[in-house]
């Protein structure tokens, strides 16, 4: 009876290193599936968020809709029936206030106000110091003794604006501008409205009205319900001005 052959230390040395090649490649597998599941998990979750994104976009710029005033209530320059309302939103203490009244608003009334293209509005945002209150309430006394004589007080505050930091817009003095400048209201009434904060009430609700608009800085400017990019680029402004006067027509 022939004896079974024992294997070689050599050939049993082999078994074990294939048995090991075996197990090292099978390793490899399970690593290499993992890794591509990883990268194929994360590209699934980035993918998910940019369309999360894109959808939030979407529907925020659907969504926004232009802003509504009560223009009957503010200040106006130009036509009521214009079909672009351009509203500003100031401080009569705010220097860049002062600069669109001296730079801009001159091209507005002359390009597009005066031609019945747009008409031109005021929100007072009284908020620098409490005498930026004490002017707005003298505007809003002039506003409703003369609604023209309002716009020249107005051009007239911005043109001797004193320092940001002073308070120098006092009763007596407003009062003397306006008597300087020969309004033709009743300067007695000012200072009594002034002293006795008569259209506080009125003041606060352009102060509302500029919250609800999302304002937080001055000038502000709105065309037709839409807040401007550039208000220092009269360019920009008179080409959203005929947009707007397009989508206008367009309704």
């Amino acid at each position: 009876m022939s004896k079974p052959k024992k294997k070689s230390p050599a050939a049993s040395q082999l078994s074990k290193q294939e048995r090991y090649r075996t197990k090292q490649d099978k390793q490899k597998q399970t690593n290499t599936m993992f890794i591509i599941g990883t990268i194929v998990f994360v590209v699934i979750i980035f993918v998910a968020l940019f369309m999360m994104a894109a959808k939030d976009t979407s529907s925020t710029t659907t969504a926004a809709e232009p802003t509504s005033f009560n223009y009957s209530e503010l200040p106006r320059l130009g036509k009521e029936d214009a079909p672009v309302k351009i509203v500003e939103f100031g401080d009569f203490k705010c220097p860049a206030c002062a600069q669109f009244t001296g730079l801009i608003k001159p091209q507005i009334v002359k390009e597009l106000v005066d031609s019945g293209k747009a008409s031109f509005y005021f929100v007072n945002m009284a908020f620098i110091g409490p005498d930026s209150e004490t002017a707005s309430l003298a505007a809003l006394s002039i506003y409703h003794q003369n609604a023209d004589e309002f716009w020249k007080f107005f051009d007239a505050v911005y043109a001797n604006q004193g320092n940001e930091d002073d308070k120098w817009a006092t009763e007596d003095y407003l009062v003397g501008l306006a008597e300087k400048e020969k309004l033709n209201i009743d300067l007695e009434l000012l200072r009594k409205d002034i002293k006795e904060r008569t259209y506080y009430d009125e003041l606060q609700r352009d102060i509302k009205t500029a919250s609800d608009a999302g304002v937080n800085n001055t000038p502000t400017i709105f065309i037709n319900g839409v807040k401007s990019a550039e208000p220092f680029n009269f360019d920009a402004i008179s080409a959203e001005v005929n947009t707007a006067a397009k989508a206008a027509e367009a309704k």
